[in-house]
């Protein structure tokens, strides 16, 4: 706004510059689903290693994949996910009644049945009391304990203090639901938590009982509903996710082709794209792996159309080492494995680079179900699937970068992982990184800043070499003017703003012509 002048002198205005900066998102957020040992369910949880894994669904466990994935995803250089913790069915969870205090298990599942809890009132004095406005005897301590499965003494888990059972800041009810890991006080049928009228006594101890873990899960329980946000719905409660991968709910199983379906309809809605494991049927005969997977492409998971460009398939499934039995090899899915490649790649080069190569290296595993051959792979990457391959020095490798788009005969513009994931990149950062034009007057002022800013950030990736071209002129464009915004669309309410990229696409073939030069002949 122009200074008002009103006395003779200098005056000071400050203009603004009309800059606003855009940022990138970020490009490897994982989300898994499937069943875990403990932990909410159908609530997103973000972790950063599989330490908070351990702390939040309970680490590994025999009959659950998905802890198995997100190993996988840490030991190959993933950085941040998401834990999607689903259940099938009414919720088991464990119930501890204390002297009238109803505790439940802070999630549902058998785990809270190993929960062991004892009320004392050790180091209760006047002095602590009256800095809550109590009394000593309004106070109790409540030591959460797990009961080992064979002989032994409890491991202590956590112990909360202080904890009293009236209105004040130290009801129970609110600083376990604040402090507490593994207990919480149960509601009754009108939400109000279930607690004694006096204090319970020292000494008096509970265990958990009637918790349950999740029976299999069906089609219906990985979908969910978007009304009430559960399955891959649940992610609803994200800000930003870039890849998706959804473990087979059994060992050696599969995922319902109605899932892969949503979830990737789902994936282009929020500019994800989907990891999709292949069936184990293809590896059943591994002479005859490489034909199924060619046959079986389209029928065994039906996984087509321009959503597609938002998939892609790798094969076969991984062998690894089983810490929970005693170091036996069994088969796992990739889908974390390769989540986790993508990260490190995305790290190392940028997510424009192919996650693909010899750089491209598989850690924590001890081999591949099939080892495919040249021709073998030469039959499957023109269909869009890409393989895995063991060479000699440099170890097991992924070696293929193609969406679901990616077979030749569709001639598909996003062909290849990194083109779609460089273009999803620039999508969300620039949906982000415009919410500042709306209601803004449109103009040629606006237009121009619009082509400062977008062109900044287009101009910041091509000189990380994310774009071919010598020159910006050849690598992008970003128009935003009375070509792209015509009056009837000002009229509308409608800026139009065009940005052009030119991708790098990875060089699949290198062809090296090797010639015999004949000696000089003089004449």
């Amino acid at each position: 706004m122009p200074v008002q002048v009103s006395y003779p002198g200098v005056y000071i205005e400050e203009i603004p510059s009309g800059v606003h900066t855009i940022a990138g998102v970020a490009t490897s957020i994982t989300a898994f689903m499937g069943r875990a040992r403990r932990g909410p369910v159908n609530q997103p949880v973000t972790i950063f290693n599989f330490g908070d894994f351990e702390r939040t669904f309970g680490g590994l466990a025999v009959s659950d994949p998905m802890g198995y994935a997100v190993r996988d995803f840490y030991l190959n250089g993933g950085n941040q996910a998401i834990i999607v913790r689903l259940y099938n069915g009414l919720p088991g969870t464990a119930a501890l009644t204390v002297d009238g205090m109803e505790l439940a298990a802070a999630s549902p599942g058998a785990w809270g049945n190993s929960l062991h809890v004892v009320v004392d009132h050790d180091g209760i004095t006047d002095d602590v009391a009256q800095q809550y406005g109590l009394t000593k005897n309004d106070l109790f301590n409540l030591s959460v304990f797990q009961k080992p499965t064979g002989t032994g003494a409890n491991v202590l888990l956590e112990r909360l203090i202080n904890l009293s059972v009236t209105d004040d800041t130290r009801r129970a009810d609110r600083i376990l639901a604040q402090q507490s890991q593994y207990v919480l006080v149960a509601l009754d049928v009108n939400n109000q938590p279930i607690l004694p009228g006096v204090v319970p006594a020292a000494g008096l101890a509970a265990d958990g009982i009637g918790g349950a873990d999740s029976p299999a899960l069906g089609a219906n329980d990985f979908i969910g509903a978007q009304a009430t946000k559960t399955g891959i719905f649940a992610l609803d409660q994200t800000d930003l996710f870039n890849l998706l991968c959804i473990p087979p709910d059994t060992r050696g199983g599969d995922v319902p082709k109605t899932v892969y379906q949503a979830a990737m309809s789902y994936c282009a809605t929020r500019r994800a794209m989907l990891i999709v494991d292949p069936p184990a049927a293809w590896s059943a005969n591994k002479a005859t792996a490489a034909s199924k997977a060619a046959a079986g492409l389209s029928t065994d998971l039906g996984l087509s159309g321009i959503e597609a460009r938002n998939a892609a398939l790798y094969f076969p499934r991984v062998v690894e080492a089983d810490p929970l039995r005693d170091g036996q090899l069994d088969t796992f899915v990739p889908c974390g494995t390769i989540a986790g490649v993508m990260t490190r790649t995305d790290t190392q080069r940028g997510v424009w680079k192919a996650p693909a190569g010899l750089d491209a290296t598989i850690n924590g595993i001890q081999g591949l179900d099939v080892n495919l051959t040249d021709n073998e792979n030469g039959a499957l990457n023109p269909l869009g699937i890409n393989c895995m391959r063991f060479f000699p020095i440099n170890g097991r490798v992924v070696w293929g970068a193609r969406t679901l788009r990616g077979a030749d005969q569709l001639a598909d513009e996003y062909k290849y992982v990194p083109v779609r994931r460089l273009a999803l990149y620039i999508e969300e950062s620039l949906y982000r990184g415009t919410q500042w034009v709306v209601f803004e007057p449109n103009d040629e002022p606006l237009w121009a800043q619009i082509r400062l800013n977008v062109g900044a950030f287009m101009q910041n990736l091509f000189r990380q070499g994310a774009f071919q071209g010598r020159t910006p002129r050849e690598a992008y464009l970003v128009k935003c003017d009375s070509e792209t915004t015509t009056q009837n669309d000002i009229n509308l309410g409608i800026v139009n703003i065009l940005v052009g990229f030119a991708p790098l696409k990875p060089a699949e073939f290198v062809i090296i012509k090797i010639q015999q030069l004949a000696g000089q002949i003089e004449v």
